[in-house]
């Protein structure tokens, strides 16, 4: 239980502490223009009550990885716990909220073209696509799973095929749709039930009988069932709660709906800091639930691996009926809140791509047409198959995020050091991953050899970037003049 509050406790204070320091240093003004007005559309460019903006970005991020990849992830140990804590505060609330503040300053545009402007054309048109196809692998994951608990919960006659058919359907919607219909009505129902999912299971974890066997003074060794590593294997498993590229696809559609900047820090990293929480939460659930980690290992063995039928059992052996039904209708929004904002990024994406305005119905359906027919594809490969590229699409989205946020503050002459870092240690993770991820998922290397190959391209990225440091003030002081 120790190990829980404190990180808890990080969290919390994180926010409160570390997140006004990254708001100075972004230098919030609520005196700025904005995009939600002056580019209004009222498709995508419109004004929204800041709780309701709130709502949308929580819900647009916490998909499945804060539960599942959390429980997936408390399989490592204790070491769970801290990066969970830490990489939320230090690495993904930065990310999120800085990448949110700059759309707004560039008017809103999407993550690519903010990537675009600070590392160089050959770099956005990379992301271009790179950035879609993530969007897509995330809505394709995010249709599967809520449909498989929805099938479980429902009469047999409506099974898992009409329940991905249904929530298609009502990705397509929302992506074409003004974003103040279904998204902006919607989300505040599904927000409360995801918090009181939340809300409930840390009630019992806190003042239940339910003790939580994690401890950090017995180490940090690596509890997994597999024998894999912690590094980078738990920094891959656990994305979405501690850092995600995804993210910061989702922090320019909200810039194009805050209100005023003041509202920036408790909106994106205010939801990221959420998000870790819920994480938090889940991954202390499984293992208070199970009994321990080997009795975790144990069950996930049983259930084929999936971590929907633990979610079932925990919501409604701790919750009750009402509360089991609202916990899990909190963990079916998740993904489908994700899902179809995930959609609505990639058109939002290819329209900057192509310079097309999206006011006009028909333009919105050109765009949106090839994105469904990709979708429906990619949801016809494994899941676990979806799940690991996706995962480390991903973190490596997050590392072109970060380094376009650390030129980004070296231009303004603010201390870059906040995103240079989780920059550094996000470049060795991704490519370490990649370097000893089984084949065809990867190359396959040793830990020793994929972990200094992740050093050495983080060197050489952190060496490129010193070097063109003084290129980079240079620029700005003239664009300044």
């Amino acid at each position: 239980m120790t190990a829980f509050l404190i990180s808890l406790a990080i969290l919390v204070a994180g926010y409160l502490v570390y997140g006004t320091l990254v708001d100075r240093i972004m230098a919030t003004d609520r005196n700025n223009p904005m995009p939600a007005y002056t580019k209004r559309d009222d498709i995508d460019f419109r004004p929204m009550a800041p709780w309701r903006v709130f709502l949308i970005q929580f819900l647009n991020i916490a998909g499945l990885g804060p539960i599942f990849g959390a429980i997936m992830g408390i399989m490592f140990g204790p070491a769970a716990f801290l990066w969970i804590a830490l990489g939320t505060i230090f690495a993904g609330a930065v990310h999120d909220f800085c990448s949110g503040v700059i759309s707004i300053r560039m008017g809103g545009i999407s993550l690519p073209e903010i990537i675009g402007r600070q590392l160089g054309k050959p770099v956005m048109q990379f992301v271009r696509v790179f950035s879609v196809v993530l969007l897509i692998l995330v809505a394709a994951v995010f249709v599967i799973t809520p449909a498989g608990l929805l099938a479980s919960m429902t009469p047999d006659y409506l099974s898992a095929g009409f329940w991905i058919a249904a929530i298609f359907v009502y990705y397509m919607l929302a992506t074409l749709l003004p974003i103040d219909k279904l998204i902006g009505n919607l989300y505040p129902l599904f927000g409360f039930a995801l918090l009181f999912m939340a809300a409930g299971i840390m009630a019992v974890l806190i003042f239940g009988n339910e003790t939580i066997p994690v401890s950090f003074n017995n180490g940090f060794s690596s509890h997994n069932p597999n024998g894999l590593p912690i590094f980078p294997m738990m920094f891959v498993s656990i994305a979405c709660g501690a850092i995600s590229g995804f993210h910061a696809t989702q922090s320019p559609m909200m810039a194009r709906c805050l209100t005023n900047e003041k509202y920036a820090r408790p909106i994106f990293y205010g939801a990221m800091v959420s998000e870790g929480i819920v994480a938090l939460i889940w991954a202390a659930a499984a293992v208070a639930f199970t009994g321990g980690y080997e009795q975790l290992a144990a069950y996930m063995a049983t259930e084929g691996n999936s971590a929907g039928s633990l979610v079932h059992d925990v919501a409604f052996k701790w919750l009750g009926s009402f509360g089991g039904v609202l916990a899990i209708l909190g963990v079916v929004a998740a993904p489908i809140t994700t899902g179809d904002t995930a959609l609505r990024s990639a058109r939002l994406s290819v329209a900057d791509m192509l310079g097309l305005e999206q006011k006009k119905l028909w333009k919105r359906f050109a765009v949106a047409i090839p994105i469904f027919v990709l979708t429906a594809g990619v949801m016809m490969i494994d899941f676990s198959v979806l799940w690991r590229y996706f995962a480390w699409c991903n973190q490596t989205l997050a590392v072109f995020t970060l380094w376009a946020i650390t030129v980004y503050l070296a231009r303004k002459s603010k201390p870059y050091i906040i995103s240079l870092i989780p920059a550094c240690f996000m470049t060795v993770v991704s490519v370490s991953y990649l370097m000893v991820a089984p084949r065809p998922e990867g190359f396959g290397l040793s830990q020793e050899i994929a972990v200094g190959t992740g050093i050495l391209i983080a060197a050489l990225t952190a060496a490129g970037f010193f070097f063109s440091l003084r290129k980079f003030t240079s620029n700005e002081t003239i664009a300044a003049e």
